[in-house]
C-alpha cells in the first residue's frame, strides 16, 4: 500500500498542472475535440497544449505542431489518435520528458493478435522512458474537485465523495447525471481500459488514500493481480468501504468482458469469496453499486438492525416493512414512553404499530421534526426510515387558498420548505443513528432534493433503501472480521 496519495502513479494523472492534448481539432465530430470541450466546459485551470500538425489554434487555444515545440514538459499527455500512430506519439512524449499519459485510443489487446503486439510495443516504450499511463482503450479520469473532466460527456453537479475505478470507460462519463440526480458526485473517477501499465489495484490504492473519497466503487470485468488485489483491499476496507460490481461471472458476462477490454474473468463463487475475504460489499446491478455507495458514504454505523418506519399511508408503510424483512432488518414495537410522547402529535386514526402510519398530518411541521425526533429517541430502534410525500404541491395549494399573491407563492414556498428541510436535517446531527428516506415521487422535488444535497440518502422505493441499509450493516460486520485477522 502507498503511504501517501503523492506516491501513487496516478497522482499527476488525476491532478495534472498542465496537459498536452493529442487528437483534438476544430472538427467537433472528432472524439478528441469532444473530450477537450468537456475539459474546457468544467473550467480546468491548468495549461492546455493542443498538438496538431496543421492547425495553429484549436478551440481557442494555441496549438503546437509537434511534441518538441511544446513550451514546457506537461504533467499529462492525453492521446486520442489512430492506433497506428499512438506508439510514435508516446515515444515523442517520452523523449520530451513526459511521465504520465492517458491512452484513449483503442485497437490494442482487445482487437486481437495484431493489437496485442502493438500493446506490447506501447508497454515497452513506457518502460523505456519511465512513463505511467492509463489505457489503452479507456476514457481516462475525471476529477471534479480539480475541475478536470477529459471525458466525452460534460460533467454535471458539484464534486462528491464516490471514487470510481472502472474497467469500463463509459461508466465514468455516463454516470455524472445519474449520480447528481441521486444526491452524489465523483471525488475521482478512473477508467483503466486494457490495464497495460496501471490497473484497478493501482486505482484502489489511489482512492484509498484520496481525502475526497469516502467510498470506493469498483466496476470489475476481471482481476489480473489477484493476490495484490486482496492485499490492497484488506488494507483499505478497515478505513474506507469498497463496493464492487463484478460482471464476469456468467458466460455472457465473461464473453462481453473479454471482447471489451480483453480481461479474463472467473466464476461468481470465486469472486464472492474474494470480496468477502477483503471486506468488499458486492453489488449485483449498477443501481445497487451506487445505492450502496450513497448509504455507505453518508450514514453513521448502525448499532443493530432494528428499524422504525414513519409513513403517511398504509401501503407505502407495508411495502417498506416487507422490504426491510427481506433485507434482514427487524421492526421493533415502540416503547410505552415513545407512544406517550407521540399522542399529542398524531391523529387518533394513526397507527403506532411500526410502521408508524400517521394517515394525516395534524401539523405538517411535526412530520419533519417533532415526530421523527420522538422516534429517534426510541431505545429499541437503531435507525429510522421515512416515507417522504413531498409537501411542495400542498404548500402551493394552501398558499393560494390563503390568498397569497401568485407572484409570491414560489418564494414563500421555497422558504417554508427550507425551514422543514433544516429542521429534519438537524436530527442527523442530534442522533448518531442512520436516517434513510424513500419516496415514490421525483427525487428532484424541492424537499427531497434539499435533503439529498445535505447528505440524507433518499431512494425511489423502499426496497432500495432497505437493501442499502443492509449493505451498511454488512460492511461493518465484515470490517470487524477483516480487522480482527
Amino acid at each position: 500500500m502507498i503511504r501517501s496519495i503523492h506516491e501513487s502513479p496516478l497522482y499527476r494523472i488525476v491532478n495534472p498542472r498542465s496537459i498536452a492534448f493529442f487528437g483534438a481539432s476544430n472538427n467537433f465530430s472528432r472524439m478528441g475535440s469532444i473530450m477537450l470541450s468537456s475539459v474546457q466546459a468544467l473550467g480546468y485551470e491548468g495549461a492546455i497544449y493542443p498538438v496538431h500538425q496543421t492547425e495553429q489554434e484549436v478551440r481557442g487555444l494555441r496549438a503546437y505542431p509537434d511534441v518538441p515545440s511544446l513550451p514546457e514538459v506537461p504533467d499529462l499527455a492525453i492521446i486520442v489518435l489512430p492506433t497506428e500512430v499512438v506508439c510514435d506519439t508516446l515515444e515523442a512524449c517520452g523523449r520530451k520528458g513526459v511521465k504520465q499519459a492517458i491512452v484513449v485510443s483503442g485497437g490494442f489487446r482487445e482487437a486481437g493478435p495484431e493489437g496485442a503486439r502493438l500493446q506490447k510495443d506501447l508497454e515497452a516504450i513506457a518502460d523505456r522512458y519511465g512513463i505511467r499511463f492509463l489505457g489503452p482503450n479507456c476514457l481516462g479520469v475525471a476529477n471534479p474537485h480539480l475541475k478536470l473532466n477529459p471525458t466525452p460527456i460534460t460533467a454535471e453537479g458539484p464534486p462528491g465523495f464516490v471514487g470510481l475505478a472502472s474497467q469500463s470507460g463509459s461508466f465514468i462519463t455516463q454516470m455524472f447525471n445519474y449520480l447528481h440526480r441521486h444526491g452524489m458526485g465523483f471525488s475521482a473517477a478512473l477508467s483503466v481500459g486494457n490495464e497495460a501499465n496501471i490497473d484497478i489495484v493501482d486505482c484502489m490504492e489511489y482512492l484509498g488514500a484520496c481525502p475526497n473519497t469516502r467510498v470506493i466503487a469498483l466496476y470489475v470485468e476481471g482481476i489480473a493481480r489477484g493476490e495484490k488485489f486482496i492485499e490492497t483491499a484488506r488494507a483499505i476496507t478497515p478505513h474506507k468501504p469498497i463496493v464492487a460490481l463484478y460482471v464476469g461471472g456468467s458466460e455472457a458476462g465473461r464473453r462481453a468482458g473479454f471482447s471489451h477490454t480483453g480481461s479474463m474473468s472467473g466464476p461468481n463463487e470465486i469472486y464472492d469469496g474474494v470480496f468477502k475475504q477483503c471486506g468488499i460489499i458486492r453489488a449485483h446491478t449498477l443501481s445497487e453499486l451506487f445505492d450502496y455507495s450513497l448509504a455507505l458514504g453518508t450514514l453513521p454505523r448502525p448499532r443493530g438492525n432494528r428499524v422504525i418506519i414513519q409513513t403517511h399511508s398504509g401501503g407505502p408503510g407495508a411495502t417498506a416493512a416487507d422490504s426491510c424483512g427481506r433485507a434482514g432488518l427487524t421492526l421493533p414495537s415502540l416503547s410505552a414512553q415513545t407512544l406517550e410522547k407521540l399522542k399529542p402529535l398524531i391523529p387518533q386514526t394513526a397507527s403506532t404499530a411500526n410502521p408508524v402510519d400517521m394517515t394525516f398530518s395534524k401539523n405538517p411541521m411535526d412530520d419533519f421534526y417533532k415526530i421523527p425526533d420522538v422516534l429517534l429517541q426510541e431505545e429499541n430502534a437503531d435507525m429510522l426510515m421515512v416515507y417522504f410525500l413531498s409537501p411542495g404541491i400542498f404548500i402551493d395549494r394552501v398558499m393560494r387558498d390563503l390568498g397569497v399573491p401568485a407572484e409570491s407563492i414560489a418564494a414563500e414556498g421555497e422558504k417554508l420548505i427550507k425551514q422543514q428541510t433544516d429542521a429534519f436535517f438537524s436530527l442527523t446531527r442530534t442522533y448518531d443513528k442512520p436516517i434513510v428516506g424513500f419516496t415514490y415521487r421525483s427525487l428532484q422535488e424541492q424537499m427531497v432534493r434539499n435533503l439529498l444535497e445535505l447528505g440524507v440518502p433518499i431512494y425511489q422505493d423502499p426496497d432500495r433503501a432497505a437493501r442499502s441499509i443492509a449493505a451498511v450493516i454488512a460492511y461493518y460486520k465484515m470490517r470487524d472480521h477483516v480487522s480482527a485477522k
